[in-house]
């Protein structure tokens, strides 16, 4: 089985690599469990995944031949996960347009050319939903995304749905929850914060809070995004039609609705007032307006139809970034 991470040297799509390896096999678009023989990590960047089945390639995603060279006939699976983030986006509009649009047709139409339709994980977004919403969204509240990433995920899952009715693919839209502790430093992303607050205390870093402590967020651990990243791979296309969404292929990803006081308030039961004191708050208008456009309470029943499963605390959330990132650096090396 060949399988494709766009994105492959990020932070997802490295764990995401790993995972895949772990399993050694997957499901391919005929129901078929089948021993995983490549995977093919595709970015910009090399990614720091290796191993004897593991192959690197760095390029453009939105160069049709670029595409075309990694995304080969014999392409079973394909977890499309590269993008611009959201202040990046909303900063750049061409640029967002450019990678999280344009380039996501580039690959839909190199798959459209295959005379086996992959299957395509495509890793969505909360931020196609805003404006007024109920409390909570539920998996058909129409999508009214109020930034310019999200317009670009929203367009792209009607798209991916698109070639899905057409038989050009077998699609999935996973419409992911903030992922929250993120390792590593921080990015553009307008929800960054999220992780900021959490992985920079922590390591003893003061960190800037730029939203008001009442916001709210619908969060996910970066294990339970793995998980339900791999089970929306996993499901087989009648599965949508037995839990009554035969309609579509976007699935609202179960998570937690946690305020970010909440968060400040969990890192201080963790770990303490030195480390909660860390937080410092400085509000940011812009990133304080876009993050108030996102819902944060979701009623989501075809992920859980599914068997995806949510975090049950944000304090757990946070013991599980310290057992993954911080305790492992901590432990002496072997001489």
């Amino acid at each position: 089985m060949r399988i494709v991470i766009t994105g492959g040297s990020g932070f997802l799509g490295s764990r995401l690599a790993r995972a895949i390896l772990e399993r050694g096999r997957l499901t391919n678009a005929q129901g078929q469990s089948v021993q995983v023989t490549e995977l093919v990590l595709f970015d910009v960047v090399l990614p720091a995944v290796t191993g004897p089945k593991v192959r690197a390639v760095t390029g453009d995603l939105g160069d049709a031949d670029t595409v075309a060279r990694v995304v080969t006939p014999d392409t079973d699976s394909i977890f499309h996960l590269a993008a611009v983030v959201s202040g990046q986006a909303e900063a750049e509009f061409d640029v967002g347009m450019r990678v999280n649009l344009d380039a996501t047709r580039v690959l839909l139409e190199r798959c459209r050319a295959l005379a086996r339709p992959p299957k395509v994980v495509f890793t969505s977004s909360l931020a196609v939903f805003g404006g007024k919403l109920p409390d909570a969204v539920a998996d058909d509240s129409p999508i009214t995304p109020q930034t310019s990433y999200g317009a670009q995920k929203a367009m792209s899952e009607l798209m991916l749905y698109d070639m899905t009715r057409k038989g050009f693919v077998d699609g999935r839209s996973l419409r992911l929850p903030t992922i929250t502790v993120r390792p590593g430093k921080p990015n553009r992303a307008a929800s960054g914060f999220a992780s900021g607050i959490i992985r920079e205390p922590l390591c003893g870093v003061e960190a800037i809070c730029p939203v008001r402590p009442s916001a709210a967020m619908w969060v996910s651990s970066p294990r339970a995004v793995i998980d339900n990243l791999l089970l929306g791979h996993e499901v087989a296309q009648a599965a949508f039609a037995s839990a009554g969404f035969g309609h579509t292929r976007s699935v609202n990803v179960p998570g937690l609705r946690v305020g970010v006081g909440e968060m400040v308030d969990a890192l201080r039961r963790v770990s303490g007032d030195a480390v909660a004191s860390l937080v410092k708050w400085q509000i940011d208008p812009v990133i304080d307006r876009i993050v108030a456009t996102w819902p944060a309470n979701f009623a989501p029943v075809l992920g859980p139809a599914l068997g995806m499963r949510a975090d049950s605390d944000f304090d757990g959330i946070i013991r599980q970034h310290i057992d993954d990132e911080i305790v492992p650096r901590r432990r002496p090396m072997r001489r």
